[in-house]
């Protein structure tokens, strides 16, 4: 790809043009990027490039004349080329990805003219100027910022100038969306975390990830970019995804823990209630029968190991921590290892109220069962699970923990006894 920019400003146009990823593809023989100076081509000794407008007017227009031996000279030198000369003006069709697009596609030279003062001779753009662009609806006092804007987005799709196509293909208004946020190290930034999906390593949730947040951005920042997009199956499937988050209760109140008393026994069996409900829906056969009890939830408030997640003033969720070295429990596994020998805490009944599924709750109370753990003086935490409880368990994996081997327990009448057992060595 060659493109000619016809300037009165070469210079400062080949300084911004010469840099960084275009500098680099110019100087492979990638792109060519030339700036011409068109005051060398007036046929006056004073170089005069512009004279008054006839019928009056302020300023000066530039003279034809001089932009036609530019044009003339620089389409020589281009050679024989599928051209394509364009003049920057505020009264040209709109500039956007889908434009830059057809110029790569359609020709392999662009010759842009940069007008000065108050325009050019409407006689050059009759006679030499095959189309007018504009890169938005205002005014600049030159071309020279919009032919820039122009050679950039054209120049980065010519193949070579980026690394790979991916590198433009999934960017802002390639495929009527905006793109989806990017995050660097480190980890954590003034309290704000990467999110955990990206660092995952699951790399077809985050293609899911990537495509939900394009289409959320897009509704958001440019709604009438949104109501042009045309989403196929995949992208609807997305779409109903995201309606459904967005009508889910949002986290507004600060969410809080602290240890449970005998007076919050109401409010934790309404709790374990409404667990009881969603685990049998589920088909989870687990404390479908006497256990947990009021007294089970006695014993571990005594002991100061029971603690209440609050949502404000709200009973959110509850979660007891079995402190290390406690004598109440040994899990033996029937297969499989624990991944640490240090000190641990165990995890037992942890429940988030329903009303709070999908705010993040859960991330909350994950946060609060390991500061919980690590004050207890532990360095990792274990718990065991029900194979089916399928929410629970990506929970688990989502916050680190690994997958250890098999448990039998002694099961309620009627209820199976497995449990799967889960290890996080602490930090």
């Amino acid at each position: 790809m060659r493109i000619d920019i016809l300037t009165l400003f070469p210079d400062s146009m080949r300084a911004v043009l010469g840099e960084s990823i275009l500098g680099r593809a110019a100087k492979k023989g990638v792109i060519d990027i030339q700036c011409t100076q068109i005051r060398d081509y007036t046929d006056n000794k004073q170089q005069q490039v512009d004279d008054y407008p006839y019928g009056g007017g302020w300023g000066c227009v530039m003279m034809a004349q001089p932009l036609k031996a530019c044009l003339d000279d620089v389409m020589t030198k281009a050679g024989p080329r599928k051209s394509r000369v364009i003049y920057m003006s505020p009264q040209g069709r709109p500039f956007n990805q889908a434009e830059a697009r057809r110029l790569v596609a359609e020709y392999d030279h662009l010759v842009l003219v940069c007008g000065h003062y108050e325009g050019i001779d409407e006689r050059f753009i009759e006679e030499c100027v095959d189309e007018e662009l504009s890169i938005g609806d205002y005014v600049l006092t030159g071309g020279e910022l919009a032919a820039m804007v122009v050679t950039d987005c054209v120049c980065r799709m010519v193949p070579g100038v980026l690394s790979d196509t991916e590198c433009y293909t999934g960017e802002s208004h390639w495929d009527g969306l905006l793109e989806y946020p990017q995050y660097t190290r480190p980890e954590v930034w003034e309290g704000r975390e990467v999110p955990e999906v990206l660092r995952g390593g699951d790399h077809a949730k985050i293609e899911h990830w990537r495509r939900k947040q394009q289409l959320e951005r897009t509704r958001i920042k440019r709604p009438d970019m949104f109501a042009a997009f045309r989403p196929d199956e995949a992208d609807e499937k997305l779409l109903l995804e995201l309606q459904r988050e967005r009508s889910r209760m949002k986290l507004t109140e600060t969410v809080t823990c602290r240890k449970a008393a005998m007076e919050d026994m109401p409010a934790i069996l309404e709790l374990l209630s409404g667990a009881r409900k969603r685990l049998k829906k589920a088909r989870v056969d687990v404390w479908q029968g006497p256990y947990p009890s009021e007294e089970t939830f006695a014993a571990d408030i005594a002991r100061g190991e029971c603690f209440l997640l609050l949502y404000g003033d709200e009973p959110s969720g509850m979660f007891t921590v079995e402190a290390p070295g406690a004598p109440y429990y040994e899990a033996e596994l029937t297969d499989g290892k624990w991944h640490s020998e240090a000190p641990y805490s165990v995890l037992h009944r942890n429940v988030v109220a329903g009303k709070f599924a999908g705010t993040g709750m859960a991330d909350h109370e994950m946060r609060f069962i390991e500061e919980t753990a690590l004050n207890q003086g532990a360095r990792a935490l274990r718990l065991l699970t029900h194979k089916k409880n399928q929410p629970m368990k990506h929970l688990l994996l989502r916050h680190g923990y690994r997958f250890a081997g098999n448990v039998e327990l002694i099961p309620e009448p009627g209820l199976s006894g497995t449990r799967q057992a889960f290890e996080k060595v602490l930090k």
